[in-house]
Order: C-alpha cells, then structure tokens, then sequence
C-alpha cells in the first residue's frame, strides 16, 4: 500500500519526482489528475498526482490539491508532498504559499520545508538565494518567463510576500552539521511560530541530510531534488522495504517522435541538437486557425519508421512575446496546445509508441488528449526524466521532460535508453 502521496503543480514535475523516488527503491504510479477512489495499485509505495496549478488563480490551485490530498488519504498515505518547479515558479499571489498554507491546514501541521535544490541539474540555495548554475535566479531566462517571471532570487522574499505567516531559513553551515542539529534548527523556528522554512542545499549530500530530518514530517515541500533522501528515511523508520525492479516498464513497439511545446533555452538547444528529421511549426498560422496540424502529421506519417522524427512549436522568448502580443497569451498557448494534442493523437494512430515531449504545460495537454490516466515511471534518461508507461490495456512509451530539463542529446539519448 502507497504511503507517500505526492501532489504536484504540473505534469512533467509530477514525472520528475516519481523518477527520483523509483530510483530510490519505491514503486510509483502518477495519475493524471485525481484519482478516483480504488483505482490506486496495491503493489506502490508512492502515489504521485499531477495536477496543473502553478499558473491558474491561487483559490483554484488551492482547491484542487485539497482535493488531490483527500485522494491520496483514501489510498493510505501517511506522508505528503508538495512538488513544484526547481525554479520555484510563482508570482507574488502564489500559488506555491497558498497551497502550502492549505496543506498545512488540512493536514493539521505545524510547519513545513522548501527546498527546490536540485544539484545535479544546477539548482541550489545559498542563504536563502536560488542559483541555477553559477547565476542567480533572477539573472537566467526566468526573468523572462511569459507565465512566472522570476525576477527576485531571495525564497524567502518570495515566499513571504504569499503567505501571512512568518517564513524563515536554516542556511547551509546548519543543514552540513547533519540531520540532527537540521531538525533542532527546524524545531526551534516551529517554537518560534516560523511556519515556512526554506533549506538551503548545494550538493546531494544536503539532500540526503534534509530527507532523514524532516523523515516524520507530515508535509515536506520542494522540487524532486529534496525527495532523494526520503526513501532511505522512510525505510529507516519501518514504513517502506527497498523494491528491486522498481523501473521495470512493459515491452512496447512501434515509431518513435518527439513534441516539443517549451521555449526554454534547454529545450531550444536540444531541438538544434536534433539530427533527425524535424519540422518546425508556423505557431503565427496556428493562432490564425490555419490546418497547420493537419499538415505536419501528414509530413511526419511519410517518415515514420526511419527513426524518430521531431516536430516543435518551441521559439525564442523575444518571438513568443511578439505572438503573445499579437494574439493575446491565453489564446495563443491554447492554440498551440490544442495543435500539440491533435498531433499526439494522430502520431498514436499512426503508429507511434515511444512519444518524448518536451514542456509542462505541453505535456499535460498530450496526456489530456491521449486518454492517459495513470503512468508506471520507469527508468531515467537524464536527471529528473524518467521513460513512464501508461497504465491499460495496450501502453505507450511517455518521456514528459521539463522544458528546462536534459542534455543537448536528450532527445536522440532518450530513443536509444530503451
């Protein structure tokens, strides 16, 4: 029976972070959206629930993870987890403290941790300051995000200006001195009535310090990074037995492709690393109401099975603006979207059954448009990106990346994993 519940603010952090459990040893199952009551497998030991909260209004946000919660404490968890992007996507009305906040509530605690670190792909906190890379967070691309641009890298600034409690800092010196004197750090901010916390971490080894301290917590907070000492804690503490096997897929055939939605920089690079066959969408014809779909899925189905064939939406941030600008963002991600799950459709029924795509909110429109409910998470193509399975009578190959996730390579890399 599950015992971690995992409630997520979008589709491919969602996948993220049930790639970093099942590496620790937990069988994990996401489901897209809540899942109905009894539909969990007896077999998992973590429950991931990919929702898409991170840009919608903060009550809404709120409304569904509460939701999602409720889910996960009819499947039987016991430990819950908050999971959003390590670049700590937000604006100053949420929607990571508001649904903290909630949480908290609905769960009955006293205080819970932020961590959105992640090392191994460059994201770390320093006295409370975001890094990605050796830049600051509001010195890289998410400055300019079109959705959540990050223009403070200070968390605790961040934090505090969406939640009326007290938010505060166990800094790096104090989370190296081990698990021990982290949990004393924590306890003394809890009497002090500090309800948020954001941890800073530079290196796994934090990780693995944080995971044992906040191992009897009722609701940790993070990005997948924080969650890689987590199994070891629970295991530590009779909750859970190490699985082997735990990112064993099913056998599936077929064509392979890849969508790419993101307009990260990681993505665009992976996009001109690409050495197949790739069309680039005209997202301009796309918001004009253009076949432009109908088009590229006839141009892919004549090269089908000569390798994997890569179609983009994906553009540089001053050409998204300028589309943005022109057609409204609301309208303008709709449309492509909408075009993105059009073609995920039309790949399936022609034939593909290994399908990478790259971008959240990318993703989440695939899977929506696919009927997939529910994915077996598999094994990791780069750090934070697993192959998943989808859950049913014939199952397709997923690989849902973070736009700002994976190596150059990562496309051709992620065929040549399975």
């Amino acid at each position: 029976m599950a015992i971690l519940g995992i409630i997520a603010d979008d589709f491919t952090g969602a996948t993220d972070i049930a790639g970093m459990l099942v590496k620790g040893g937990m069988r994990t199952i996401q489901t897209i959206g809540v899942p109905a009551q009894g539909t969990i497998p007896d077999d998992v030991d973590a429950v991931v629930v990919a929702l898409k909260t991170r840009s919608i209004a903060a009550q809404d946000a709120i409304a569904q993870s509460r939701e999602a919660l409720k889910a996960l404490q009819s499947a039987g968890c016991v430990r819950f987890f908050f999971k959003y992007c390590s670049t700590f996507d937000s604006t100053d009305q949420g929607n990571i403290g508001p649904v903290g906040d909630a949480l908290l509530d609905a769960l009955g605690g006293k205080q819970a941790i932020y961590c959105p670190a992640f090392p191994e792909n460059g994201r770390t906190i320093f006295f409370g300051h975001l890094f990605v890379g050796e830049l600051l967070l509001s010195d890289t691309h998410m400055r300019h995000h079109p959705l959540n641009p990050m223009t403070d890298s200070s968390l605790v600034r961040v934090l505090a200006r969406q939640t009326r409690h007290k938010v505060g800092l166990v800094p790096l010196k104090q989370v190296q001195a081990g698990s021990a004197s982290l949990r004393a750090a924590l306890d003394k901010l809890a009497a002090d009535g500090v309800r948020h916390v954001i941890v800073d971490a530079v290196a796994d080894t934090d990780l693995g310090i944080i995971g044992e301290a906040v191992g009897d917590d009722l609701l940790v907070t993070g990005g997948s990074g924080v969650a890689l000492g987590l199994p070891a804690a629970y295991r530590r503490r009779g909750l859970m037995q190490h699985k082997s096997g735990a990112d064993s897929l099913p056998k599936v055939g077929g064509a392979a492709a890849v969508l790419a939605g993101s307009c990260s920089a990681a993505t665009l690079g992976q996009i001109a690393n690409f050495k197949g066959a790739h069309l680039a969408l005209d997202t301009d014809a796309i918001c004009r109401g253009e076949p432009v779909g109908e088009k590229a899925l006839a141009w892919a189905k004549g090269k089908l099975g000569n390798g994997p064939v890569l179609i983009s939406a994906s553009d540089k941030p001053e050409a998204v603006k300028a589309l943005q600008t022109r057609y409204g963002i609301e309208k303008s991600s709709h449309a492509i979207e909408t075009t993105m799950a059009t073609l995920a459709k039309g790949l399936v029924a022609a034939g593909v059954g290994r399908l990478v795509v790259a971008g959240g909110e990318t993703s989440g429109a695939v899977v929506g448009a696919l009927d997939v409910t529910a994915l077996r998470i598999g094994p990791e193509i780069d750090p934070g990106v697993p192959w998943t399975a989808s859950v049913g009578a014939k199952p397709l190959l997923l690989a849902l990346k973070s736009g700002n996730f994976g190596a150059p390579d990562f496309f051709t890399k992620a065929f040549d994993r399975l």
